[in-house]
């Protein structure tokens, strides 16, 4: 895969903010069949790619099993990795407890004191690099060399990232009527972080780091299907002496935990990662006690491509759709291609991605690793299958490989009202419209319910700069994708997400601003 464009540079390359749709309380929960494990329990450690990896709870600074576990598989080859304690609401109730416990000295903590212990937790993540790479790829499918290049590397700056930026943040005080006013940042509260399955690690850390340097504790909910690396991130965190019950994870599914989790009257603050439909549970369980959130939903994003652009780049862009098996929440799966160039386009496409390998993932010259599970799989298929029943016409795959793969599939003739269109497919398949206008371009690309991002190649910055502002996303990407700098805001518009996180947005969030007011006089004593 061509990635001379997409940069390695952890501040500034996020190649895994991915995820998929779900049936129960978060899109890191499309779960198994709940069938009970009973006693006698397994061991409470498992051996991942020879690493030790704990398969119990996280509470306040201690491990917690549960009476049942559920089974972990590889999505590589279907091997069972190990049997997860499967949560209940006594446990998440257990987990909200140690937070609350935990809140009032972890906020008083002086700020420099947090992020020293934050820039240690990143230490941490460092020294355990490499092992934390293989675990996540044999837990969910990803690239090996995409975790120890790109993804892991940025699990460390995303502590780091807002340690620093803890330091830094403040507001000049302003006056009014002579009155000062003076802008803090105070801590929430205990924050129940959901989390998905397609880049577990940096999605959980993008929320914890934050979280954590605003001075608030956090209960983490990992995905079932990818649960072992927010198990080892609590190793990582007491090794680097985070206070007790300032970090708690949480296993299990949604309708079990979760549910506790967002619903609880001690939680101050919901950050969540997943669809649609699993967020609209999410915001009616928070929503008899207000509790704030934050909630980044997908997308159908386009990738518009004119006839001015450099043709051979927006191949290589489109192309890059494919990455994490299409398992990317951000991915412009919908190619809007100015018809005067569309047939050049797409040879150029077809035989670029027609190179792709397909394979292990932890083979280094793998470009596409396997779906993250057979239910997964299912859904990808029958979103084409439809599509083909429906008229539409591949180019390239449009059938299952051997395993848990899905082969890179290109679909054309294709209506805008159509499922493959408007539907967040979440694998390997893109959609290749015409369009003849700029009008009739940028009508095309918002023509969806989502609004998460946009890729334009254009050859004309003017072009460019009357473009990008008519396009409903979150983020918009001039002739590159996924580069993203943490300083910046993170979220979608419409049915992509509530809120924004990044820099101080993030802090925005998970702090109660206040703005304190003080008059010119009054410091004197009377008589």
């Amino acid at each position: 895969m061509t990635q001379d464009h997409r940069p390695e540079d952890p501040a500034v390359h996020d190649g895994s903010t991915v995820h998929a749709d779900s049936v129960v309380h978060d899109r890191s929960t499309l779960h198994d069949d709940p069938a009970d494990h009973p006693a006698p329990p397994p061991p409470h450690r498992v051996t991942v790619a020879g690493v030790a990896v704990d398969t119990r709870h996280y509470i306040g600074g201690r491990r917690v099993a549960s009476a049942r576990t559920f089974t972990d598989h590889s999505p590589i080859d279907g091997t069972a990795l190990g049997e997860i304690a499967r949560g209940t609401p006594a446990d998440a109730d257990a987990a909200v407890a140690a937070a609350k416990a935990a809140f009032p000295a972890w906020a008083a903590t002086p700020r420099t004191e947090r992020a020293r212990l934050l820039h240690a937790v990143a230490d941490g993540v460092e020294r355990r690099l490499t092992e934390l790479a293989a675990v996540e790829t044999a837990d969910n499918g990803a690239l090996l060399r995409s975790h120890l290049r790109g993804v892991m590397p940025r699990v460390a700056h995303n502590f780091r990232f807002f340690a620093d930026w803890l330091l830094s943040l403040d507001h000049e005080d302003f006056t009014t009527r002579d009155h000062t006013n003076h802008v803090s940042w105070n801590p929430a509260g205990p924050c129940v972080l959901i989390t998905p399955w397609n880049a577990p690690l940096m999605l959980a850390t993008w929320k914890v780091a934050p979280a954590l340097a605003a001075g608030n504790t956090v209960v983490l909910k990992p995905a079932e299907w990818s649960p072992l690396t927010a198990s080892l991130l609590a190793d990582i965190a007491a090794g680097a002496g985070l206070p007790a019950g300032v970090l708690n994870v949480v296993q299990g599914y949604g309708a079990e935990v979760g549910d506790t989790l967002t619903a609880h009257p001690d939680v101050r603050r919901i950050s969540f990662t997943g669809s649609v439909p699993t967020a609209q549970h999410i915001a009616a369980s928070a929503a008899p006690r207000l509790t704030p959130l934050s909630l980044e939903l997908g997308g159908k994003s386009p990738l518009l491509v004119f006839a001015d652009a450099d043709l051979d780049l927006a191949a290589d862009l489109a192309v890059e759709q494919y990455d994490n098996a299409g398992q990317v929440c951000l991915a412009a799966t919908r190619l809007l291609v100015e018809e005067s160039v569309a047939e050049e386009f797409t040879a150029r496409l077809v035989v670029r991605a027609s190179r792709l390998r397909q394979g292990d993932p932890r083979d280094e010259a793998t470009d596409i690793g396997p779906t993250i599970h057979p239910r997964q799989l299912d859904k990808i298929d029958g979103f084409v299958r439809r599509a083909i029943d429906a008229g539409a016409r591949p180019l390239l795959g449009g059938r299952r490989g051997a395993g848990q793969y899905y082969l890179p599939t290109l679909l054309t003739d294709v209506r805008q009202d159509s499922e493959i269109v408007q539907e967040e497919v979440f694998g390997p398949v893109l959609t290749l419209q015409t369009f003849t206008d700029e009008e009739e371009a940028v009508h095309l690309a918002n023509d969806t319910r989502f609004g998460l991002a946009a890729t334009l190649a254009t050859g004309d910055p003017e072009r460019a700069d009357r473009i990008t502002p008519r396009l409903v996303a979150g983020t918009v990407w001039v002739n590159c994708f996924f580069v993203r700098d943490l300083k910046a805001p993170f979220g979608g518009a419409r049915q992509s997400g509530v809120g924004r996180e990044g820099g101080t947005w993030s802090f925005d969030f998970y702090c109660d601003v206040k703005n304190t007011v003080t008059a010119p006089k009054g410091w004197q004593p009377h008589g």
